[in-house]
């Protein structure tokens, strides 16, 4: 859901990985043997607290790959890569791919592509989870922010930009 991974990924961006895409790119689709089961708080370490606290309300969850795969033949599991023909079968209903710019938000079951939400977006802003707010003709759907002012070290919100152009490969 937007609402929950948008503020963990903007967060990661701006904090954990300091702006270098190459490396959260690496860390969330290269490094990764199979998949994601859950993204964690993990991904705010170096964010100020306040802000950690704003997103997480206190709380701490490990983020978790999934590892523990057994598959029907006892064959060892593969990574999970996500097509267009393979997203329906995986039970997968968003979709985000790293840009240059900002992070492509999909909503798999509706649309092909969708808007782009700034890098510089403050991570307290609240996104709408409907799918049909994510479409790939509107900005990104910025339900409200939480505080009016940004937290330190971390820069002002930015209007998010649709992209209409098709993501050549999805992670």
């Amino acid at each position: 859901m937007p609402s929950h991974h948008l503020p963990l990924l903007l967060t990661a961006f701006q904090h954990r990985f300091r702006r270098d895409l190459e490396a959260m790119s690496r860390f969330l689709a290269d490094d990764v043997a199979v998949g994601w089961e859950e993204l964690g708080t993990d991904l705010l370490d170096g964010a100020p607290p306040a802000l950690v606290a704003a997103l997480t309300g206190g709380e701490h969850w490990p983020s978790r790959t999934l590892d523990n795969l057994i598959t029907p033949d006892g064959s060892p599991p593969v990574r999970m890569t996500v097509t267009d023909a393979t997203a329906i079968e995986q039970d997968l209903q968003w979709g985000y791919i790293l840009r240059p710019h900002g992070i492509g938000v999909i909503s798999l079951l509706h649309e092909d592509a969708g808007p782009v939400v700034d890098w510089n977006t403050d991570p307290r802003t609240v996104f709408s989870d409907s799918p049909a707010h994510w479409s790939s003709t509107a900005h990104a759907p910025v339900l409200t922010p939480l505080r009016a002012a940004p937290p330190q070290a971390t820069p002002t919100t930015r209007p998010a930009i649709g992209s209409p152009a098709r993501p050549a490969a999805r992670r």
